[in-house]
């Protein structure tokens, strides 16, 4: 199967299944002396574990990391990072009925017309547990930026109709749904207690704020920051639209309303306004980078839906199994892992873009 690694300096390549032996990454082309544990790495996964609360799939796991290579005493070497996370739960069980038939919103059908056969226990490749291996590996380069004054930080702006009305970073972990703004939370909830009642899940949209990023990131043409990011967004489950600073607004406004004027500030060039969400020509201009990612509700549901089974006679299901009601909250540290990766790599291609770049570094 191709497809699965991503990046060109900063490279990452994830593997295994749901209801396999266990999930995991090699990280390559990460710089030697990176200061790194397992309990950087652990944190990242923390937050995307499931069976936290009620709004998350009930399967438990650890999701416990194991570092196999590439670190020594505390710091990367240079070599590949190999990481494995162990399944210890697995029901698969739960989904032997599947192989029959096609749930609708699912890979089901698309991977049989590809490969002529699919691990349908719990999805396989395509479970939301494939990105345990991104999570991991953003937080190797999480640790980059850290170093570099970067930072990113994603947050759950919608959950079907409720969209948050403020931006309070500091109540992003204080609620289930992770979201900026409390009051929102509590709407977002009890819209999805209705949700669960009646069988069904909802979509919604996640945010990422990058700030503290140079101007100067990304390639022209084919190697665009936005175009990067946006296959970065767009490559996790779900995703179904990407927007970079106004996104889809651009539409609706004349160029005199979306052009960001330059102005000096703080002996500097900056923009009074921030419509391009740090990105022009696909290369950041030094503003804060904003990204929103649409995510559509989890496919799997309780409901009767109509599908079709190898046969292709047209029958009548309902989906059994342990699943996400919604899955932004899980989702959001993936959005980072994601962003951080991309933003690495551009940052490693960059630094041979000038030849004064180049001169500094190899100077003696």
């Amino acid at each position: 199967m191709a497809g699965s690694y991503y990046g060109n300096l900063f490279k990452i390549t994830t593997w295994g299944e749901s209801h396999g032996k266990g999930v995991g990454v090699v990280l390559d082309g990460c710089p030697a002396g990176v200061l790194l544990d397992e309990k950087v790495i652990q944190k990242c996964l923390d937050r995307r574990k499931p069976g936290q609360d009620p709004y998350q799939t009930p399967r438990k796991e650890s999701d416990q990391v194991e570092i196999l290579s590439g670190v020594f005493e505390g710091k990367t070497t240079g070599t590949p990072i190999s990481m494995v996370v162990y399944n210890h739960t697995q029901r698969s069980g739960d989904y032997k009925e599947i192989a029959s038939y096609y749930r609708p919103g699912h890979g089901d059908y698309t991977y049989d017309a590809k490969y002529g056969f699919r691990d349908y226990r719990g999805g396989g490749r395509s479970s939301g547990r494939e990105t345990i291996g991104r999570v991991a590996a953003g937080a190797v380069a999480l640790q980059i930026l850290k170093e570099l004054k970067i930072s990113v930080t994603a947050y759950v702006t919608k959950i079907g109709p409720v969209e948050a009305e403020k931006r309070d970073l500091t109540q992003i972990e204080k609620n289930p749904f992770r979201m900026p703004d409390g009051d929102s939370a509590q709407k977002a909830k009890e819209y999805l207690e209705q949700c669960i009642r009646e069988g069904d899940s909802t979509g919604g949209v996640i945010e990422c704020e990058v700030t503290g990023i140079p101007a100067g990131l990304g390639d022209p043409v084919f190697e665009k920051l936005d175009a990067n990011l946006a296959k970065a967004l767009m490559s996790i489950g779900g995703v179904k639209a990407v927007e970079i600073g106004d996104g889809c607004k651009v539409g609706e406004n004349k160029g005199s309303e979306n052009n960001d004027a330059f102005v000096r500030m703080d002996g500097k060039i900056s923009k009074a306004s921030n419509h391009a969400g740090g990105i022009l020509a696909g290369i950041s201009d030094g503003s804060n980078l904003i990204l929103r990612a649409t995510i559509k509700g989890t496919p799997s549901i309780h409901k009767k839906q109509r599908t079709v089974n190898r046969e292709q006679e047209e029958i009548e299901i309902e989906i059994g199994g342990r699943h996400d009601p919604v899955i932004m909250p899980r989702a959001v540290p993936v959005v980072e892992a994601m962003t951080a990766l991309t933003l690495v790599d551009a940052l490693l291609q960059n630094m041979t873009a000038r030849l004064d770049g180049i001169l500094t570094f190899y100077e003696r």
